[in-house]
């Protein structure tokens, strides 16, 4: 898999834990193990940030403006359908042997592709 595709996959792991975080929905675990919600929160940002500096430029700078409108960055692509917005990708990028070894993003809403299967 490519590199750039695995980061923007760990920032995308990061930013829903931030919004499990967010949610409030964790209250529970933060008390169990005695850890400030606010302060988990400061530090998943510091990492996406750090891991965000670490994409291609071009890249960076479509993650940033994909994450401003989007609760995901990457989407899976399973049976040749973009889970980002549901619409077919096309077949010959569906098919591809290496299709995972480069970054890609979906022509309808702009989420990076991942292929699953």
């Amino acid at each position: 898999m490519d590199q750039q595709l695995e980061l923007l996959l760990e920032i995308q792991d990061l930013r829903m834990q931030r919004r499990e975080l967010t949610d409030g929905s964790t209250d529970l675990e933060a008390e169990v193990f005695d850890v400030k919600i606010e302060d988990a929160i400061r530090l998943l940002d510091e990492k996406v940030e750090e891991l965000a500096e670490r994409l291609a430029r071009g890249i960076r700078d479509r993650y940033r403006r994909i994450a401003d409108k989007a609760p995901r960055v990457v989407a899976p692509v399973i049976n040749g359908i973009c889970y980002g917005c549901f619409v077919a990708v096309s077949t010959a990028r569906a098919s591809e042997a290496d299709r995972n070894l480069r970054v890609e993003s979906c022509e309808y809403c702009g989420c990076f592709l991942y292929h699953v299967g």
